[in-house]
């Protein structure tokens, strides 16, 4: 919508008091007569004497204030149009309220030239701006608008890993998906901010619709995490807004970080730093060996349905099983898992899966006395696993939770 500016000068009226005075001869008059009826010395009888009228005419200021949207203007975008400006003066005074007569923050330039706000409207919302301006002589001019900010006609959603109290591992990343491509990143990274308690937190965006976050090291246990989403008013892409403002939190728990040695079938487990337990394994063979590199456990999925047909030209070895004790390491399809169909003493001497690591467990969906429930009963999602010294390739940062593998200058 185009409209013309209109620059409003208000006059700071001073109203100027007309005083008449008038003498009247006889009793009681301003003018006095001798015994004899003859006028008295110094003065004339019937002879009025009057003081001069005056008056101030109302001064006009020299400054003009200009408030940008214009007094009713609607549909106005919530980011860059709100702006009071004034010339030949300074602004003293800028307020903006909302439609339930919140103080809108904002910042008056040093030079009092003019004031934006200190962050974006919230959309379908209306607001009114006062402001106010002196000229170098002091005289005040004042201006006022009342405008409504636009109505999305597009949104898309947002969702993430996390679970409002629910504690996670210490290398839990936080990850964000969208519903539509993000073009204005750095708006949307604005809009999504971590209180972890002084904990530097940094997020990283894989493609445009997934940011993860992360701190430069594995969380310390016991951290306290907040996270605030404000993407309601924030254009993500043109005519697109996110349609989400809500708050979530999570707690870090004890440290555990398992460490699979894929040439020697062996997983160690340190808790809190101290050595826990030492776990025989069977890992990827070397037709489909594990990937190498840190990972995160993010989803414990209990008994679980795995087959062939996510593994790209497997034949022959189809298979279609259900694994118990199954733990997500990555989006691509490796778990840590119970095997319940592998003989004894294949665990601690052979690596004979497609890129799993496989614990010893029972047959049906195996027991909370095995190798595997044992291990699956004391992990919390966000527990950190490590492969080394297998034939495989690293695995990428954005399969699964798999961002500690970038150093944080690139993070």
């Amino acid at each position: 919508m185009r409209m013309r500016s209109i620059r409003v000068g208000a006059a700071l009226a001073v109203g100027g008091t007309l005083l008449l005075a008038t003498a009247c001869g006889g009793n009681g008059g301003g003018t006095s007569a001798s015994a004899d009826g003859k006028p008295a010395a110094g003065g004339g009888a019937g002879t009025p004497s009057a003081a001069p009228a005056s008056s101030a005419a109302p001064k006009t200021s020299a400054a003009v204030v200009d408030i940008e949207p214009k007094d009713g203007a609607q549909d106005v975008a919530p980011t860059g149009a709100l702006k009071v400006s004034v010339s030949s003066g300074k602004l003293t005074q800028v307020a903006v309220t909302d439609k339930d007569g919140n103080a809108v923050a904002g910042t008056l330039a040093a030079d009092g030239l003019s004031w934006l706000p200190a962050a974006g409207l919230a959309v379908s919302s209306q607001y009114k701006v006062s402001a106010q301006a002196a000229d170098a002589k002091g005289v005040v001019a004042t201006s006022n608008s009342t405008f409504s900010t636009l109505t999305p006609a597009r949104t898309s959603r947002s969702q993430d890993n996390i679970t409002t109290g629910a504690t996670y591992g210490v290398g839990m990343i936080i990850s964000i998906n969208f519903g539509q491509p993000v073009k204005n990143q750095d708006a949307v990274e604005k809009a999504i901010t971590v209180d972890a308690g002084g904990t530097e937190v940094k997020g990283h965006w894989f493609g445009n619709q997934r940011l993860d976050l992360r701190p430069q090291e594995f969380w310390k246990p016991g951290t306290k995490v907040a996270l605030h989403f404000r993407l309601k008013s924030v254009e993500t892409s043109p005519g697109v807004y996110g349609n989400s403002d809500r708050d979530e939190s999570f707690t870090i728990g004890r440290s555990q970080i398992s460490t699979v040695d894929d040439a020697a079938h062996e997983m160690t487990v340190q808790r809190d730093g101290q050595p826990a337990q030492t776990i025989e394994i069977s890992a990827g063979s070397a037709q489909h060996p594990t990937y190498n590199g840190t990972m995160v456990i993010e989803a414990k999925e209990g008994t679980a349905r795995m087959t062939s047909a996510s593994v790209p030209g497997l034949k022959p070895g189809e298979y279609d099983i259900q694994a118990p004790h199954s733990m997500r390491l990555t989006d691509s399809g490796t778990y840590v898992h119970g095997n319940n169909w592998s003989s004894h003493g294949t665990f601690g001497s052979a690596n004979v899966s497609h890129g799993c690591v496989g614990l010893e467990d029972t047959a049906g969906d195996g027991s909370s006395n095995s190798s595997a429930g044992k291990f699956y009963d004391a992990s919390l999602v966000g527990d950190v696993v490590k492969v080394v010294n297998s034939k495989g390739a690293a695995v990428v940062p954005d399969n699964g939770l798999s961002g500690w593998n970038m150093s944080w200058a690139t993070w």
